[in-house]
Protein backbone atom coordinates (compact mmCIF):
# COMPACT_ATOMS: atom_id res chain seq x y z
CA UNK A 1 0.00 0.00 0.00
CA UNK A 2 1.09 3.65 -0.45
CA UNK A 3 -0.32 6.90 0.88
CA UNK A 4 -1.21 10.13 -0.64
CA UNK A 5 -0.84 13.24 1.80
CA UNK A 6 -1.64 16.59 0.67
CA UNK A 7 -2.69 19.60 2.69
CA UNK A 8 -3.17 23.03 0.93
CA UNK A 9 -4.55 26.63 2.38
CA UNK A 10 -7.63 28.00 0.84
CA UNK A 11 -9.39 31.67 1.24
CA UNK A 12 -12.74 30.10 1.20
CA UNK A 13 -15.31 29.68 3.70
CA UNK A 14 -16.03 27.05 5.50
CA UNK A 15 -19.47 26.34 3.23
CA UNK A 16 -17.66 27.14 0.09
CA UNK A 17 -14.89 25.18 0.62
CA UNK A 18 -17.05 22.37 1.29
CA UNK A 19 -19.51 23.01 -1.52
CA UNK A 20 -15.69 22.70 -3.62
CA UNK A 21 -14.76 19.46 -2.21
CA UNK A 22 -18.29 18.10 -3.36
CA UNK A 23 -17.70 18.71 -6.74
CA UNK A 24 -14.58 17.17 -6.89
CA UNK A 25 -16.03 14.27 -5.10
CA UNK A 26 -18.79 14.24 -7.52
CA UNK A 27 -16.71 14.15 -10.90
CA UNK A 28 -14.63 11.53 -9.56
CA UNK A 29 -17.92 9.53 -8.47
CA UNK A 30 -19.12 9.76 -12.30
CA UNK A 31 -15.67 9.28 -13.77
CA UNK A 32 -14.52 6.42 -11.49
CA UNK A 33 -17.47 4.35 -9.08
CA UNK A 34 -16.22 6.64 -6.05
CA UNK A 35 -18.19 6.39 -3.40
CA UNK A 36 -18.11 9.17 -1.15
CA UNK A 37 -20.23 10.63 2.03
CA UNK A 38 -19.64 12.90 4.24
CA UNK A 39 -18.97 13.14 8.02
CA UNK A 40 -18.80 16.07 9.94
CA UNK A 41 -16.42 17.95 7.77
CA UNK A 42 -14.51 14.89 6.56
CA UNK A 43 -15.66 13.84 3.18
CA UNK A 44 -14.83 9.79 3.13
CA UNK A 45 -14.32 8.31 -0.18
CA UNK A 46 -13.69 4.50 -1.38
CA UNK A 47 -13.81 2.55 -4.08
CA UNK A 48 -11.51 -0.64 -5.04
CA UNK A 49 -8.51 -0.07 -4.71
CA UNK A 50 -8.12 3.36 -2.76
CA UNK A 51 -10.21 4.96 0.42
CA UNK A 52 -9.42 8.22 1.91
CA UNK A 53 -10.81 11.24 2.96
CA UNK A 54 -10.74 14.94 2.34
CA UNK A 55 -10.83 17.14 5.55
CA UNK A 56 -12.37 20.62 5.06
CA UNK A 57 -11.38 23.70 7.62
CA UNK A 58 -11.34 27.40 7.31
CA UNK A 59 -8.01 27.29 6.18
CA UNK A 60 -7.09 24.31 4.58
CA UNK A 61 -8.34 21.00 3.00
CA UNK A 62 -6.48 17.96 3.37
CA UNK A 63 -6.71 15.07 1.44
CA UNK A 64 -5.15 11.85 2.51
CA UNK A 65 -5.63 8.38 0.41
CA UNK A 66 -4.64 4.92 0.42
CA UNK A 67 -3.98 3.28 -2.59
CA UNK A 68 -3.35 -0.32 -3.07
CA UNK A 69 -0.94 -2.32 -4.54
CA UNK A 70 -2.70 -1.64 -8.19
CA UNK A 71 -2.70 1.80 -8.00
CA UNK A 72 0.61 2.66 -6.15
CA UNK A 73 2.92 2.70 -9.32
CA UNK A 74 0.19 5.37 -10.37
CA UNK A 75 0.88 7.50 -7.15
CA UNK A 76 2.96 10.46 -8.77
CA UNK A 77 0.05 11.02 -11.69
CA UNK A 78 -2.46 10.36 -8.93
CA UNK A 79 -0.89 13.13 -6.83
CA UNK A 80 -1.00 15.42 -9.91
CA UNK A 81 -4.37 14.76 -10.46
CA UNK A 82 -5.30 15.74 -6.71
CA UNK A 83 -3.06 19.12 -7.21
CA UNK A 84 -5.02 20.27 -10.64
CA UNK A 85 -8.88 19.17 -9.13
CA UNK A 86 -7.55 21.16 -6.29
CA UNK A 87 -6.28 24.01 -8.45
CA UNK A 88 -9.52 24.14 -10.14
CA UNK A 89 -12.32 24.00 -6.92
CA UNK A 90 -9.89 26.32 -4.65
CA UNK A 91 -7.85 28.21 -6.79
CA UNK A 92 -3.66 27.99 -6.58
CA UNK A 93 -2.64 27.57 -3.03
CA UNK A 94 1.20 29.31 -2.32
CA UNK A 95 1.15 27.07 0.69
CA UNK A 96 1.35 23.45 -0.25
CA UNK A 97 2.31 20.60 1.74
CA UNK A 98 3.12 17.02 0.11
Amino acid sequence: MSDVSIRRTHGMTLRKAKLAAEKIADHLEEEFELAWEWEGNRLNFKRSGVSGHLEVTRHYIEVVARLGFLLAFLKPRIEAEIHKYCDEQFGKSSDTVV
